[in-house]
Formats: C-alpha cells, sequence, structure tokens
C-alpha cells in the first residue's frame, strides 16, 4: 500500500511501487484527464505537475510521489495560473483534436506559475516537451501571452 496526494486527497492504494503514475491515475483512480502519447516521456501527453513542477507520469514510479503534491489536470482549473489558462486556451480556439491539450495546459501552468511575463523564449523552452501533431503552436503560444496579460491585469 502507498498513499498518494492526488489533487487535494489522499489516497491508499494497492499498486506496485513501480507501477507508472500515469496507470495509476488513469486505471486505477479512473481519472482518464491525463494522456498515454509515446509512453516514454517524449511527447507530453501525460503531463502532471509533482510539487508544482511537470512530471512525464508515464516514466515517474508511483513510489517516487508519495508524499508529494500530484496535481492532474482535472484540478489545474482551482489554481490561478489554470483558470487563466483555461480561459485563453477556449477564446483562442487552442485545441484542434485536443489529444494533447492536457499535457499543453500543465505546461503551460507550471511556466506563468514560475514565470508571469513569459517571452517567446521562454514560452517554446517550457512547451519544447509537449507535441502537438496538428501543429497548434501558434494559437498556444498566444493563448500563453493572453493569459500572462489576463494575470497581470488582475495584478494591478
Amino acid at each position: 500500500m502507498i498513499t498518494l496526494n492526488v489533487n487535494g486527497k489522499n489516497r491508499a492504494l494497492d499498486v506496485p511501487a513501480d507501477m507508472p503514475l500515469l496507470w495509476t491515475l488513469r486505471d486505477v483512480l479512473g481519472m482518464t484527464g491525463t494522456k498515454f502519447g509515446c509512453g516514454m516521456g517524449l511527447c507530453g501527453a501525460c503531463t502532471i505537475h509533482i510539487d508544482g513542477q511537470p512530471a512525464r507520469s508515464c516514466l515517474t514510479p508511483a513510489s517516487a510521489a508519495v508524499a508529494k503534491k500530484i496535481t492532474t489536470i482535472e484540478a489545474i482549473g482551482a489554481t490561478p495560473a489554470g483558470k487563466k489558462i483555461q480561459a485563453a486556451w477556449l477564446a483562442s480556439d487552442v485545441p484542434q483534436c485536443g489529444y494533447c491539450q492536457s499535457g499543453q495546459i500543465m505546461s503551460a501552468c507550471a511556466l506563468l506559475a514560475a514565470n508571469a511575463k513569459p517571452s517567446d523564449s521562454d514560452i517554446d523552452a517550457a512547451m519544447s516537451g509537449n507535441i502537438c501533431r496538428c501543429g497548434t503552436y501558434p494559437r498556444i503560444r498566444a493563448a500563453i501571452h493572453q493569459a500572462a496579460g489576463s494575470a497581470r491585469e488582475g495584478a494591478k
């Protein structure tokens, strides 16, 4: 048995210590917002936050997240950055097929939480590990800038 804190709730789980968090979240907890993409940590579809930092859940064993705070796409909208990013995503019509979007949003939220005024190069660096097969990168960048602008306006 291990205990994981997922989206603010402690969950006692009977899973193998080396079970990837992706499968713990999806198969054991039924939280299907986090997507399986490549299984090698290269595409970013499985991105979650562990203690506020983006992490690839397909590569992270469940045991590595014990005593840490896990945030998934299901709860990111409750964070200040998450609210701004989700609103900007919709306003900018970012999703096309939508498959990669939960990972994209998780990476974008981590960026804005760490850097309220990211430059294009900051955005490109933070988002470089997230692949969008539909090529919505210009809309992703625009949405991040929009959310950052909203964050700055709210701080005035």
